[in-house]
């Protein structure tokens, strides 16, 4: 399989940039106090000892926790999303008012029940052949879900549940569910296509490496997920990127692409790039060196002027 294509780079260099700037901008200051958690304040003062050495005060580590929130929150919400899309050309897309017929959701129902009993281990293959079977009878309305990333070739339909790689005790379950929901209705728009519905983890934080994957030593971090979760329902780490992708080794590209544009330098090339004084062929040279080849090819044609090329403020 071919490695990661230029738009595809430049793509995922945008998302990439858009995080660094957002981030840089509401980084917290040295000197800035936090006067808005007192309960916090107030509770972590049991374990100045533990803190000592390793924070340089109390409100400067919630601020900096806050900030490290608002991170995770916009990798999580906002940046896997965008290149996993990218990868694969999909997008996030919303199935509101289908139907699904009443004896798959009596089915899909003793599923999760055998499931959180432990009288059945969840099985792709077998609660595909359950739902398939029943296909038939009256229908009613579907619940309403999204697929985080959906896209469809000539012979199949892809969904894929992006979910954090530590997702809220209990949340394995009631995704599991709408998964199994998102099969029967996508199996009856797509009729003649395979339906592939899975879930999707960005990396293994149990692994010792940043690509690599241990699906057994995953699902056993997970609460419950190995009583609702089989193999085959999850990709994860480089197994994920590159299955989007159709390229292996996505995974390290990305990251290659990230530590090549997060460095200390960031807002310093940034603002370089941003200003109109800088040297056509400096700029040019910065915006190569972060993957920006439609704005290198704005420079290299005649219509360039220093006002052509700005980034995202």
């Amino acid at each position: 399989m071919m490695a990661l294509t230029t738009t595809q780079k430049e793509q995922i260099a945008q998302s990439v940039i858009k995080v660094l700037y957002t981030r840089f901008n509401s980084f917290p200051e040295e000197d800035g106090t936090n006067r808005n958690a007192p309960f916090h304040v107030a509770f972590l003062r049991a374990f100045q000892s533990q803190l000592d050495g390793r924070v340089k005060d109390i409100p400067d580590f919630i601020n900096l926790s806050s900030w490290m929130h608002g991170l995770n929150t916009t990798l999580g919400q906002t940046f896997f999303e965008s290149v996993a899309h990218t990868l694969c050309v999909g997008s996030k897309k919303n199935f509101q008012g289908k139907k699904i017929y009443k004896n798959q959701m009596t089915a899909i129902g003793d599923i999760m029940i055998d499931l959180k009993n432990g009288t059945q281990l969840p099985s792709l293959q077998r609660e595909d052949n359950i739902i398939a079977a029943n296909a038939n009878g009256d229908i009613q309305d579907a619940p309403n879900f999204t697929a985080d990333c959906f896209y469809e070739t000539n012979t199949e339909v892809v969904a894929i549940e992006l979910k954090s790689v530590r997702p809220n005790s209990g949340e394995m379950r009631g995704e599991k569910q709408k998964i199994l929901v998102g099969k029967a209705v996508l199996r009856a728009l797509y009729p003649n296509k395979n339906v592939k519905y899975i879930f999707g983890f960005p990396f293994d934080p149990t692994s010792d490496g940043d690509t690599t994957y241990d699906k057994t030593r995953f699902l056993h971090y997970l609460v419950e997920a190995e009583k609702f979760v089989a193999h085959e329902d999850f990709l994860i780490a480089d197994e994920l990127w590159s299955f989007l992708a159709s390229s292996n080794g996505a995974m390290q590209e990305m990251l290659d692409i990230i530590n090549r544009i997060a460095t200390p330098e960031f807002m310093n090339i940034y603002e370089k790039i941003q200003d109109e004084r800088t040297d056509k062929q400096e700029k040019r040279a910065l915006l190569e060196s972060w993957y920006q080849y439609s704005e290198v090819s704005i420079i290299d044609s005649v219509r360039y002027t220093t006002a052509n090329c700005r980034l995202y403020n």
